[in-house]
């Protein structure tokens, strides 16, 4: 007898509840929509619709990898992030909500309609940079990743979001070759985790996300005291920068950034009260008569 999609989201639910992971509501559901061709809605206004057989055998194995500690987004191939849905592999970080805060702030700074330079360091799948082109028609952005899989990844998600036109993607190691003062707006959520607590983190990440994305060396600072001296040279006079950092590095991001001549530096919170964003601008060139 066929599984109906009630109980296909059921028994998900208790497969992955059983396997101890957080989450296994959203997660159970996500995967029958992918796996029975349904949406949330056809869960509840139809929930005795039969899978069928193919149906039934792919959500066994979602369910199966799921259980085994494998990422939604990396079974599925996609993330929602602001407005967007992305493509997703192992060859980047799997956006998440919390990084939502730069582009938050990033639009708050630039309104609609504003014509800017942007450059994201650390590319990825392009979560930021392509969430803001989204949003400001009249921008421009370069992205700018040392792995080339990384690369591949945002190009589709730019093509895929017709927003080839507006994006430049190279591979580069961060701001390497680009000239001085060049960009109305840096943003990175560059790799801040300290290397010793890699091995501590959820499987999910620790197993399955790339390292290139993650280990920020011995304190998870080693990117930022590069990247403040060097995002402050190629921004423009006025212009913005915004990157994540972790809950704790809030006093050392922002001391970094002051060192290197950043005003009206400040930390933004996340959506759960945690230290996310360090934000600033560099200052206008002084006029001397």
């Amino acid at each position: 007898m066929s599984l109906t999609l009630l109980q296909a989201w059921q028994g998900a639910k208790a497969r992955l509840e059983a396997a101890g992971i957080t989450g296994p509501v959203i997660d159970a559901r996500l995967l029958v929509e992918a796996a029975a061709d349904a949406t949330r809605a056809d869960i509840v206004t139809d929930p005795y619709r039969a899978l069928s057989p193919e149906q039934e055998a792919r959500l066994e194995d979602y369910v199966s990898r799921r259980a085994r500690r494998e990422p939604v987004s990396h079974i599925l191939g996609r993330k929602g992030f602001w407005k967007i849905m992305l493509s997703v592999t192992k060859d980047v970080l799997t956006p998440r909500p919390d990084t939502e805060v730069i582009v938050d702030e990033v639009l708050k700074a630039f309104p609609e309609g504003m014509a800017f330079q942007m450059l994201d360091l650390g590319v990825g799948s392009g979560a930021i940079l392509l969430s803001v082109l989204a949003e400001r028609p009249a921008a421009k952005g370069l992205g700018i990743d040392i792995s080339e899989d990384a690369l591949a990844v945002a190009r589709d998600n730019a093509a895929n979001l017709g927003l080839a036109r507006q994006v430049a993607l190279l591979r580069g190691d961060w701001t390497a070759g680009l000239g001085d003062a060049s960009f109305d707006l840096v943003v990175s959520n560059p790799p801040y985790i300290a290397t010793k607590v890699i091995e501590t983190l959820d499987p999910e990440v620790r197993d399955h996300e790339p390292r290139l994305a993650l280990d920020g060396g011995p304190d998870g600072l080693d990117a930022y005291r590069l990247l403040a001296p060097e995002i402050l040279r190629v921004l423009k006079p006025g212009g913005v920068f915004a990157v994540e950092i972790g809950y704790d590095q809030k006093d050392a991001v922002e001391a970094l950034f002051r060192d290197a001549g950043a005003a009206e530096v400040r930390t933004v919170l996340d959506l759960g009260n945690r230290d996310r964003v360090v934000t600033g601008v560099k200052n206008p060139l002084e006029i001397r008569l």
